[in-house]
Parts: structure tokens; C-alpha cells; sequence
């Protein structure tokens, strides 16, 4: 292996992905500004679709009730609700939106609750649909209220204290740290973005280099060059993971700049979050700093991997658009084991930590709350650097092949 030759192979690489327009897209423009536009977009969004939707006072139809003129009274006077004539067709109505929820008051109801004892109240509403869960959750406040009330004033009646029935409460406090809640909450979001960004940052110019030149006709011509096979492919791989390792970290660069230019912008608005923990002594859920160069370190045999798989699969194509085909659906086996380190219930073990991927979701999780299994991230890291290693030796071995290389 020469050196020098690895780095003019690696250097003209590099010149011709940054006159690529496909390669810059995936390498800088979309982890630096599509990436962290998408998700602060997407939670401005949602945060302005759930707040509209708090705001708007949805219609509820009052099934019954007819011996209950009280309760149906102070039903159309709760503020939060807007009580509808009922329709024999409630139930299409839900269906359709036009009604959020209906609720059934029993016969006899009210006279019930004078006596002590009313049958159950029902509730209907489209389970999934989030403006009918608003409709539904202030219906249940209502009754929850009333019968609150109801057990208040027969106590009183009977000279008891209210706390007959509530002797004692139970409340909950938080013992983790700022850190732990904070990289419970999004450790499992960060390194799914992070594997992804490595892959995708990768795949374009994995495809370009290989498949891109085939067909443009230039790779003969490198080829005739007076240099070896080994350098030229290790060169070329350079790039590659040079485009994966880039595009992870300007895009946590940008996200990281954009959530502090964005505190600083709304740090007057209340969030609730904020707000919350404010008013109860608690400090702000936090990542640790440290837990983010571990995952960037973890990320590295990660990257190497998805480069030299990539490379050797997209080597197999005779154009760019095969190699487009080829390479898509290794997405689909990025996603999955990244998913599953996001699901709940799932801890880290010497078992996991072998599987590629999923190792890397599970243990960054633990790291970015401060948890820090020396043992585990060893093994995971080591293990791998093999699967890495053993990528690369394939992709080399196939750039020998002079089979796969003139393909037709």
C-alpha cells in the first residue's frame, strides 16, 4: 500500500464528489439545513395542531338524560363542551367528525345520585382521533367533577370529613438526574438519526464512485493508471466514508446550533415542560455532553461499515440507476435494528451487544443518560471493527475482481 498514491486517488475523489450535485445533497445540504428544518418544522407543526385543537370546544351529543334535566343543565353550561341535539345516527356522526363524542346518561341517573347509588355513565368517541380524545377527556372531567361533588355533599350531610373517602394521597417524584431523563428521552431518537444520516451520507457517493463511473467509461482510465488496486479502492472508500462521516456531523452540528438559536428565540413563551418543572424545583431534562462524543466515537466502525458494504454492493451495478436499486432497500435493514433500540423494555446484554446497529441504539441510549457499561462498549465497539474490517476486505477483494469491475 502507498501512501501517497492513496491520497491523490482519495484528493481527485474528493474534487469530483464536491462537483457532484447528487453527492452534495446527501453529504451537506440536507443534513445541515433539510434535517434540522424538517424537525423543527414538524414540531412547530404539531405543537400548533395540538394547541388549536385544545382550543377549539368541541360538540358532544347527550344521549338520554331526560329524567336528569340537572345534569343535562349543567351539562350545556360547562364552558369546554358544546352540547348537540341527539340524532339517531350519533354514531356515523363521530365517524365523520362532525361530533366528537357522545356520552349516555342511564335512566334515572339523577335521582340516583340523590340516593347514593346511579348506574354507569358511557362515553363514545373515535379512539385515535385527537380532537375526539379532547372531546371525550373533558366529558370525563365532568362527571369525574360531579361525582366528586356528589360524595362531598353526602358526607357533609352525614357530618363526615371529606377525607373519609380520600384518607391519603400518592404522588410521585423524580429521583434520576437532569441527565438520565434527558437521554431517556432522546436516546433513542439520536442515534436513529445518526445511523441514518451515516448511511445516507454514504450511499450517494458509494454509488457515484463505483456504478458513476462505470458508467461515465472513466474507471479504465484509472485503472491504466501505474497505480495498485488496493490504493485506488482504499482511496475511493476514503471518500465514502469521508461523505458518511461528514453528513452525521454537520447535521448534529446544525441541530445542536439550531435548538440553542431556538431557545433563545422563544426563551419568553411558556413551555409547559419548562413550565412544569419550574414550578416544581426540578431541573430541565439534559443529554450529557460527554455521552455525545461517546456516541461520535461509537458511530466511527458504524460508518466504516455501511461505507464498505455499500461500496462493494453498488460495485456489483452496471449503471448508477442499479446501483440505485441495489443499495435502497439496505435501508429498510438499517431502519429496523435502530427501531427496535427505540422500543421500551429493551436493555442492553452481551447478546445485543453483537448484533450490528442495534448494539450502537442500545448503548448510545445508556450513554447520552450518563450510564457508561465499559464492558459492553467494548465489546460493542470491538465487535464492531471486525464486522468493519471484514466489510472492507470484501469490498477490496471485489474491486480485484476483474468480473465485477467490466460487468456487462
Amino acid at each position: 500500500m502507498n501512501w501517497k498514491n492513496l491520497t491523490t486517488v482519495y484528493l481527485k475523489e474528493l474534487v469530483d464528489t464536491l462537483r457532484d450535485r447528487r453527492s452534495l445533497m446527501s453529504m451537506i445540504i440536507i443534513p445541515t439545513v433539510v434535517m434540522p428544518g424538517l424537525m423543527f418544522g414538524v414540531g412547530k407543526i404539531a405543537s400548533v395542531v395540538v394547541k388549536q385543537a385544545r382550543a377549539e370546544i368541541p360538540a358532544v351529543m347527550v344521549l338520554g338524560g331526560e329524567d336528569s334535566p340537572g345534569i343535562v343543565g349543567q351539562l350545556q353550561q360547562f364552558e369546554k363542551i358544546r352540547v348537540m341535539p341527539a340524532t339517531d345516527d350519533w354514531k356515523q356522526q363521530i365517524a365523520d367528525k362532525k361530533v366528537r363524542a357522545a356520552v349516555q346518561i342511564p335512566v334515572g341517573f339523577e335521582s340516583g345520585l340523590a340516593g347514593g347509588s346511579a348506574e354507569a355513565v358511557l362515553i363514545f368517541n373515535y379512539e385515535g382521533e385527537l380532537k375526539s380524545g379532547f372531546a371525550a377527556r373533558e366529558v370525563d372531567t365532568f362527571f369525574r367533577s360531579l361525582r366528586d361533588r356528589t360524595v362531598a355533599e353526602h358526607l357533609t350531610s352525614r357530618s363526615l370529613p371529606a377525607t373519609l373517602v380520600k384518607p391519603f394521597e400518592v404522588r410521585r417524584e423524580n429521583v434520576a438526574p437532569p441527565e438520565k431523563v434527558g437521554g431517556n428521552m432522546l436516546g433513542g431518537i439520536v442515534p436513529y438519526l445518526i445511523i441514518i444520516l451515516c448511511f445516507t451520507g454514504a450511499m450517494y457517493p458509494a454509488m457515484d464512485l463505483t456504478a458513476g463511473e462505470k458508467e461515465r467509461g472513466t474507471m479504465e482510465t484509472l485503472l491504466c493508471s501505474p497505480v495498485a488496486r488496493v490504493d485506488i479502492v482504499l482511496g475511493k472508500f476514503l471518500m465514502v466514508l469521508t461523505g458518511s462521516l461528514s453528513a452525521m456531523l454537520l447535521a448534529l452540528t446544525s441541530m445542536g446550533l439550531s435548538a440553542a438559536v431556538a431557545g433563545m428565540l422563544f426563551a419568553g413563551d411558556k413551555v409547559p415542560a419548562a413550565q412544569a418543572a419550574a414550578e416544581s424545583g426540578e431541573a430541565m431534562p439534559m443529554i450529557d455532553p460527554m455521552g455525545i462524543l461517546g456516541v461520535i466515537g461509537m458511530v466511527f466502525p458504524v460508518a466504516v461499515l455501511f461505507s464498505a458494504v455499500m461500496f462493494a454492493v453498488a460495485l456489483f451495478a452496471k449503471s448508477y440507476k442499479e446501483a440505485q436499486s441495489y443499495i435502497a432497500p439496505m435501508m429498510i435493514v438499517v431502519i429496523m435494528p435502530a427501531v427496535i433500540g427505540m422500543l421500551p423494555g429493551i436493555e442492553l446484554n452481551a447478546w445485543l451487544a453483537m448484533v450490528p446497529i442495534l448494539n450502537l441504539s442500545l448503548v448510545c441510549k445508556e450513554m447520552l443518560s450518563g450510564t457508561w457499561h465499559w464492558n459492553y462498549i467494548g465489546l460493542i465497539f470491538g465487535s464492531t471493527c471486525l464486522y468493519a474490517a471484514l466489510a472492507l476486505a470484501w469490498a477490496v477483494r471485489m474491486f480485484k475482481r476483474e468480473d465485477v469491475i467490466f460487468r456487462v
